[in-house]
Parts: C-alpha cells; structure tokens; sequence
C-alpha cells in the first residue's frame, strides 16, 4: 500500500520530524511504500531543516533553509493525489491545519485512512490492525 503520513509540525520541537521517521519506519518494514513529507522538506533543501528548531518555527526555517509552506503543501497534496491508497495520521493531527487539508483531500478521494497512536501501534478507519491488512 501506498502510504501517506500526516502530522502536526508546525509548533512542535523540531517540527515533529522524530515522529514522522518513526512511523515512516514501522510501515516500511511492513512493507510499505511510504511519503514521509518530514523526509521529503530534508530532501528538497539538502539538510535536516529540524534541527536547532526547538519551537517549530516556520519562519526560522525559511530564512535558514529557504523553506516555503505553499511548495511543500503543494507537493504533499498532488502526492497524495497522484499515488496514495491510504493517509497515516499521527497523533495530534487535529490541531494541524496541514494535516486537515491532507486528510480533506484523501477523504474526497476516497482512500484509506490510519490512526497511528503513540506506541506506533497502527488501525485503519475500521479499528483493525495495519498488520492484518498486509
């Protein structure tokens, strides 16, 4: 399955990257095909853009690493469109105003969705396991 994983950032130490790689990590050894966007921000500006953020801070992250939301919004979502089966919500993610759009977007799409609770434990909208839908 095509995963993709939504979360809160913004606000959050570090922009909550540790969060996205842990789950990113349970559900690629599950064998997953994962769109961790914590990933995707490091990819796209060749460092870890968390780092020494310890408030979340999106304006920090812009003058140091040229961060733009718009672009990484816009990338996320067309991902999503383009080639998602389902959307991981970490937790928190009804305070994200990100994660609503994304979760927005999977919903009028019509895809899976999976609640990941703090022990990474992982169910789909239907309360059954992750492992059980491998």
């Amino acid at each position: 399955m095509k995963i993709y994983v939504a979360g809160p950032m913004r606000g959050i130490p570090e922009f909550n990257f540790p969060a996205f790689h842990e789950a990113t990590a349970v559900l690629r050894a599950k064998g997953h095909t994962v769109f961790n966007p914590a990933e995707r921000d490091n990819e796209r500006h060749g460092t870890d853009i968390s780092k020494g953020n310890t408030t979340g801070d999106e304006t920090i992250a812009a003058a140091e690493h040229g961060f733009s939301l718009r672009e990484a919004l816009g990338e996320d979502l067309a991902w999503i469109c383009a080639h998602a089966d389902a959307i991981a919500l970490l937790p928190g993610w009804r305070d994200s105003k990100g994660a609503q759009a994304e979760l927005a977007v999977a919903k009028a799409l019509g895809l899976r969705f999976l609640s990941i609770t703090v022990n990474t434990a992982i169910q789909d909208e239907f309360g059954v396991s992750l492992s059980m839908l491998d």
